[in-house]
C-alpha cells in the first residue's frame, strides 16, 4: 500500500515531466504512475483481506511479470531508466547514482524470481485428485494424509487429530 501511496504522491505532483509521454506508453508520464498505482493499491487490498496464498502469490507474479516485460521493453528502445527517485537516500552509502539504479534493479528482479518459485512451489505441493473421485491432501498442521470425497468440497468436517475443523476446498 505503500509504494501505492507514493505513486499517487507523485502523480499530484508538479514536476513538467509528469507531462511527458512515456517512451513505451506513449501516455503521459502521470496517468501511467497513476495507473500503476491504482494497480498496486488493487492488489495490496487482495492481499492484505484475502484469504488466499494462492491468489496472493499470482498477484504478485503478475505485477513482477509486468515490471519486468516493461523494463525489457525500455531496454529493447535503448533507454537505460535512471531510478533518479531515490534522492539523498544512498548518500550515506556514498554510491554513485548509477550504481544505486543497478542495486535498486535487483530488488524487482528478486520479486520477479521469488513469485514464481512460489507459485512453482504452490504447484507441487497441491492436493491431488484420486481417481476415485477421492481428494489426497496433506495437511502439516495434523501430520496425517485426509482423503474425503470429492462432493464434500465446501464441508467442514472434523480433523484427524480432533483439533480445529477443517474446510474441504478444490484441488488448486
Amino acid at each position: 500500500m505503500a509504494a501505492a501511496l507514493e505513486r499517487f504522491i507523485i502523480a499530484l505532483g508538479t514536476a513538467p515531466v509528469l507531462d511527458l509521454p512515456d517512451p513505451l506508453l506513449e501516455i503521459p508520464l502521470r496517468y501511467a504512475v497513476l495507473g500503476v498505482g491504482i494497480l498496486e493499491l488493487g492488489v495490496a487490498l487482495v492481499c492484505r483481506f484475502g484469504k488466499s496464498v494462492t491468489w496472493f502469490s499470482v498477484l504478485a507474479t503478475w505485477l513482477a511479470t509486468n515490471w519486468a516485460v516493461y523494463r525489457i521493453g525500455l531496454l529493447c528502445m535503448g533507454l537505460h531508466v535512471q531510478c533518479t527517485c531515490v534522492g539523498r537516500v544512498t548518500d550515506p552509502f556514498q554510491l554513485p547514482r548509477g550504481d544505486a539504479s543497478y542495486i535498486l534493479a535487483c530488488l524487482p528482479i528478486c520479486l520477479v524470481l521469488g513469485s514464481y518459485g512460489t507459485i512453482y512451489w504452490l504447484m507441487r505441493h497441491r492436493p491431488r485428485r484420486l481417481a476415485s473421485g477421492f481428494l489426497n491432501s496433506s495437511r502439516e498442521a495434523c501430520e496425517s494424509h485426509v482423503e474425503v470425497l470429492a462432493s464434500g468440497v465446501g464441508q467442514k468436517i472434523a480433523s484427524p487429530r480432533g483439533l480445529n475443523p477443517v474446510t474441504v476446498q478444490h484441488a488448486l
